[in-house]
């Protein structure tokens, strides 16, 4: 998963409502394709059996899948496998194409938030069967990673599997170790998150200037509001949806707290980069650099963050009212596209990608996700010895207390979306929180209902 560009990928294709009617055009074309070697496998010359893979990936994820496409050829002789990886800006885009083309790849990457519509168009094939009789274990499978793609035609997370895990990206929280022995701060605890009181007065001491020249170098935070909102809202009690996905709840009392006190580690508390030290240099490579003393981090992030040249670890999220940590975790799917013409050779790649401790350790080795295998997770995690040293906290987000995105479970995210397309005033200190929540929410409820009744003429 490729976190920060998540959700403008989301947006392109499950956001757009002409591309869902594209699709049910699609979804009645009977699966016809093009003699192009793409979406329905065509059989090579000496009578193999061919699939098309088509993904998104950085370089270290293109190597690392290559290799586990390697393995299952050679497991599978007279089956091969022609790899389609595109750049994760462009994946949207391509796979859409295909998809209005009527030539979808065998198996591709599938988004959480889209497999609503792919099932309800006929784009995406029911594997439930094929991947309960399988020799592999589905207890030892996180189940929020199969649960993010079983629909039972109204709600993701119950029903006939659609999808199988590509990855799960809990989204933790890094922090800067030399920043902490500088300042002679004791290291924050790994199983006890601070308080919104606590982590304020430690960011104090971890912003400084250092340099002695009166402009600050070296902050505590640098938090994108997109990606980091939801650990302080979930973990104050809020809310962004009711729990049958129908009613906005971001004007409540403790959604409004915990919006204006992100705000306010900027404007009032001087913790964060300000918007044009921001647009100077931005906080990715501020953090990159040394200067910024917490920051999310991501398994995806692994493999780069490895380079850095301080010790970084992870930590829960600060915990407001609830006492409790929280955050997010994001997932990619591996799908079987229904107009596949080599069904059992489908699934079997699909199932190797997401469940194989070949095809995982491939992955892992790559640095770019944990172990969609829990046992092989848990034994990952007990390394403590190689950086991050406390991967255990990805495991317990994954395994005890993290959440999908708000929109990963509604048919499309343009209410979402909403959300943020007018923050910036906040943000900036102003227009206060409960300012903004209230002005916002009517139209983020109109473009749910919107959704909603969308979802339910689809379906039928």
């Amino acid at each position: 998963m490729e976190g920060f560009n998540l959700f403008n990928k989301r947006k392109m294709l499950a956001g757009s409502l002409s591309f869902l009617s594209a699709l049910a055009l699609v979804g009645c074309g009977g699966g016809e394709t093009a003699d192009s070697g793409g979406s329905q496998g065509t059989g090579g010359s000496d009578g193999d059996k061919e699939l098309t893979f088509m993904f998104r990936g950085g370089e270290d994820e293109k190597k690392a899948y290559q290799a586990a496409i390697d393995a299952f050829e050679d497991a599978n002789p007279g089956v091969s496998v022609n790899v389609i990886s595109t750049d994760a800006d462009q994946y949207a885009t391509k796979l859409q194409a295909a998809i209005a083309g009527n030539d979808i790849p065998d198996v591709f990457y599938v988004e959480q938030g889209d497999v609503m519509a792919y099932v309800d168009n006929g784009i995406l094939k029911d594997i439930t069967e094929e991947v309960e009789n399988s020799d592999f274990d589905i207890e030892n499978v996180w189940e929020y990673g199969i649960n993010s793609y079983r629909y039972d035609g109204k709600n993701i997370g119950q029903g006939n599997i659609y999808g199988l895990p590509k990855d799960v990206g809990p989204f933790a929280l890094g922090y800067n170790k030399a920043m902490f022995e500088e300042a002679g701060i004791d290291l924050p605890d790994p199983d006890t998150p601070y308080t919104f009181e606590e982590f304020v007065e430690v960011g104090k001491q971890l912003t400084k200037d250092n340099d002695g020249d009166g402009e600050l170098d070296q902050w505590a935070t640098g938090f994108n509001v997109n990606w980091s909102l939801h650990a302080f809202v979930w973990s104050n009690g809020g809310e962004y949806l009711s729990e049958d996905y129908s009613e906005v709840l971001i004007d409540s009392p403790e959604f409004i707290e915990a919006l204006q006190y992100f705000a306010d580690l900027q404007n009032v508390h001087g913790l964060t980069p300000s918007v044009a030290q921001a647009q100077t240099l931005d906080t990715y490579q501020r953090w990159m650099n040394g200067e910024i003393a917490f920051f999310p981090v991501g398994p995806w992030d692994m493999s780069t963050y490895a380079t850095l040249d301080f010790e970084y670890d992870l930590v829960p999220w600060p915990a407001g009212k609830t006492g409790v940590a929280a955050t997010y975790i994001g997932s990619l799917g591996i799908g079987v596209s229904e107009a596949t013409k080599h069904v059992d050779e489908a699934i079997e790649l699909a199932m190797y990608l997401s469940t194989s401790k070949e095809g995982q350790q491939q992955l892992v080795d790559a640095q770019i996700q944990i172990p969609n295998l829990i046992d092989m997770a848990d034994e990952w995690a007990a390394d403590t010895e190689s950086v991050p040293n406390n991967k255990k906290e990805f495991v317990d987000i994954v395994g005890e207390y993290g959440r999908a995105l708000p929109a990963a479970r509604t048919y499309t995210a343009e209410w979402y979306d909403e959300f943020f397309i007018n923050i910036q005033p906040v943000l900036d200190g102003e227009q206060t929180a409960e300012e903004y929540v209230k002005q916002v929410q009517p139209r983020m409820q109109e473009l749910l209902d919107a959704s909603i009744i969308q979802h339910e003429q689809s379906a039928n």
